[in-house]
């Protein structure tokens, strides 16, 4: 039902997220232009640094391939500077849950980059006080709270969500976000929470996710919007969008349990490891189904970690047996 870690993030989005984040302590050099912007905090970039650069070539390689990408235009990338009392705030806050994070789940809070489409109006607002003041609005599909595209999956959906302004442009914010542990979000739910303490935000899938959901209850502290682009795309968006082809799910290695919970012991905390013989002990009297105990290994030791031990241990590809 859940995953500890973003499936689906990269190396290469690991590489992109070190390469912005050295520049958020520099933003001196860069041209304020405050005429350019909804509000104060933002730093104008220019073509040929390289967080303009990146972020640029990021989100136009998310359109996919021509003609939406070659349709689009980014006109003007801003990165927030949190500059005053209130920026200073966020950043505190945003570190302090980010180390919260880090200590309920073994030192991992699962930071990761996505983006999220606003309307003109609501960027001084979250600027200068965050998502709970100026909620950027869905159709509430996926329970009650911000929604956001993974920085490494298709802009399509945010792109068409992104309200069009008076100039005939659309405004992106690319976030840094603290998941933690997340839980899969069915469609319809009108969930606002956690479903339990274990989790801490959601996704819609859990191996190709196209959506991360950040409760209302955690949109301030577990959100921030580092980078604005601006940009123009042609009106009518509805040809250029294809319907999802859903990949098949992968197999699982085969292996037996025991000989996995095992390896899994020299990373889990004793509760976790406690919670997964139970399950394994409920299996072999048959009072779960193997898939079942597959999701709750996932649960509860990731499948970033899952991954790695089931390759150490030099898996087979085949279905694990009890």
């Amino acid at each position: 039902m859940s995953s500890s870690t973003s499936v689906g993030s990269s190396q290469d989005q690991e590489s992109d997220l070190s390469d912005l984040e050295s520049s958020f302590c520099r933003p001196s050099s860069f041209r304020f232009n405050e005429s350019a912007t909804s509000g104060e905090g933002l730093v104008q970039l220019f073509q040929g640094q390289r967080p303009y650069d990146l972020l640029t070539e990021r989100f136009l390689s998310g359109l996919g391939p021509p003609p939406l990408r070659t349709n689009t235009e980014v006109l003007a990338v801003y990165q927030n500077k949190y500059s005053d009392i209130r920026g200073q705030g966020m950043m505190q806050n945003f570190g302090i849950c980010k180390k919260t994070m880090e200590q309920k789940h073994g030192g991992n809070a699962n930071v990761n980059f996505a983006w999220c489409s606003v309307s003109k109006d609501e960027i001084p607002k979250i600027i200068q006080y965050g998502f709970s003041c100026s909620m950027p609005k869905n159709d509430g599909s996926y329970g009650h709270g911000v929604y956001l595209t993974p920085a490494n999956s298709s802009l399509l959906e945010c792109v068409k969500k992104a309200a069009v302004d008076e100039d005939g442009l659309r405004h992106v914010f690319l976030c840094r976000v603290i998941l933690g542990k997340t839980e899969v979000i069915q469609p319809g739910t009108q969930q606002c929470c956690p479903s339990s303490k274990e989790f801490d935000s959601g996704v819609d899938n859990l191996w190709s996710p196209n959506k991360y959901i950040v409760w209302s209850t955690h949109m301030n502290a577990h959100i921030l919007p580092d980078f604005l682009l601006s940009f123009r795309a042609p009106c009518c968006l509805e040809g250029f969008l294809t319907p999802q082809v859903h990949q098949k799910m992968p197999t699982s290695p085969w292996l037996p349990f025991p000989a996995l919970l095992s390896a899994l012991s020299k990373f889990l905390p004793p509760s976790d490891l406690a919670s997964l013989t139970k399950y394994h002990r409920e299996l072999r009297e048959k009072r779960i189904t193997r898939h079942q105990m597959i999701q709750r290994v996932r649960q509860l030791a990731g499948d970033k970690l899952l991954v790695s031990v089931i390759k150490s241990l030099g898996a087979k590809p085949k279905v694990p047996t009890k």
